[in-house]
């Protein structure tokens, strides 16, 4: 069982299957939605997470017209996205677990817009574009 929440921890989750791909991603929308100079993310099925609390908090802004993501609207935390031509997918924020075993990124994507100041780690294979 993963267990998170959003840092006023008004918004609480669950996700009752393992995680087992996590993706580090450097493309512009997600260094501006998270403040940091990439976003570590697992896509997961949206069938298994679920709102423990606070499901009302939970906003939803389209940064594109095929993408929205979800945040807190009290504290502002992300908690992930979605893409409306995949909607049984979501791309939870790994920085929101609380608890539970999360593994070791194995990829890195955008890497083409990464921070200057940022180097991209050589230990994990990166990916001009995005693979899925």
């Amino acid at each position: 069982m993963i267990k998170g929440s959003c840092l006023c921890e008004k918004i609480q989750y669950e996700y009752s299957e393992p995680i087992d791909e996590v993706a580090i991603c450097h493309c512009d929308q997600c260094k501006r939605a998270q403040g940091t100079p990439f976003v570590t993310n697992a896509p997961i099925q949206l069938k298994s997470f679920a709102f423990v609390q606070g499901s009302e908090l939970a906003k939803v802004f389209f940064s594109s017209p095929n993408k929205k993501r979800v945040f807190c609207s009290n504290c502002g935390s992300p908690l992930y996205s979605q893409r409306t031509d995949h909607p049984e997918i979501i791309r939870l924020r790994l920085g929101t677990v609380t608890e539970g075993k999360i593994p070791e990124p194995g990829y890195e994507i955008y890497c083409e817009s990464k921070s200057d100041w940022f180097e991209v780690s050589d230990l994990r294979p990166g990916y001009e574009k995005n693979k899925t």
